[in-house]
This record gives C-alpha cells, sequence and structure tokens, in this order.
C-alpha cells in the first residue's frame, strides 16, 4: 500500500461572513502547503446569505480550490465551530439547507483523500476573515468580485 504523500497535505483556512445575518455575504479562503506557504487564497463574494451558510461555502471554495493541488491529505481550519462539528460529523445537521451544503461539501471532496475539520479561534483564522470582509468591502452588488 502505498503511504500518503506529506508534502501533498494542505491545511485550508476558512471563514464566511455575513453581514445582516441573513446579509450581503463572502468567503475567505487560505490554502497552506506542508511547509507553511501559502498555496492559494480567495476572496468571493456570494450575495445574500446567512452567517451559517457563508460558513459552509467556504470550505465549499477552498475544497474546489485545493482539488486542483491533487491533495493527499486536508485539513479545514474553520473559526466557526457550528460548521467544524457538523462537516466531521459530531453534531447533527438539523437545517435543510446547511445538510445540502454539507451534501455539496462532501460531493466535492476528491477520491480516496483523508479530509478533516478542526476548530481554531477567530486570531487563528485572522487571514481568512480578512480576505472575507475585503471581498465584501471592496464590491458592491452590482460589480463584479475583483479578487
Amino acid at each position: 500500500m502505498i503511504g500518503i504523500d506529506p508534502r501533498m497535505r494542505y491545511r485550508i483556512h476558512c471563514d464566511g461572513a455575513s453581514r445582516g445575518n441573513p446579509g450581503e455575504a463572502a468567503v475567505g479562503v487560505v490554502i497552506y502547503d506542508a511547509y507553511g506557504a501559502i498555496a492559494g487564497r480567495a476572496a468571493l463574494r456570494l450575495g445574500v446569505l446567512t452567517n451559517n451558510q457563508a460558513e459552509y461555502h467556504a470550505v465549499l471554495a477552498g475544497m474546489r480550490l485545493v482539488e486542483q493541488l491533487r491533495p493527499s491529505a486536508i485539513e479545514f481550519r474553520l473559526d466557526s465551530e457550528l460548521a467544524a462539528q457538523q462537516l466531521s460529523g459530531a453534531w447533527k445537521i438539523k437545517n435543510a439547507g446547511l445538510r445540502d451544503l454539507a451534501a455539496r461539501v462532501r460531493a466535492a471532496a476528491p477520491a480516496d483523500v483523508p479530509v478533516s475539520y478542526v476548530h481554531v479561534a477567530r486570531s487563528e483564522n485572522s487571514l481568512a476573515d480578512r480576505l472575507a470582509n475585503w471581498a465584501l468591502d471592496r464590491t458592491s452588488p452590482d460589480s463584479p468580485n475583483e479578487f
């Protein structure tokens, strides 16, 4: 059996932001490689969503970005305890909309790649948070995303 290539492990910091809950929402995603270097990042405006929906969309964006890097293992770090616990299977997902988003996240995961979800303090997720807020601050609902 071939082992997991440690060089292809990625740590993804994700954050969703919603101003108004529901309100204008955006996500920030930062992908770190095994050496701690930034391998990718994104800031995307989403339209009107709740904060929890934005958190799930941040993970989905991270999943879609990291698949291009052909990972051997993925660890998502989120400052949303709800999203981290629900996606890891520790907590039930009672909201139908979040269940649908969780199914989309699972479907987007690369086949045969271990994926984990870890809750971290907001201070450990500051770059992803800044990217999400940048997307909200830099774009208007009528303009294309600039990032």
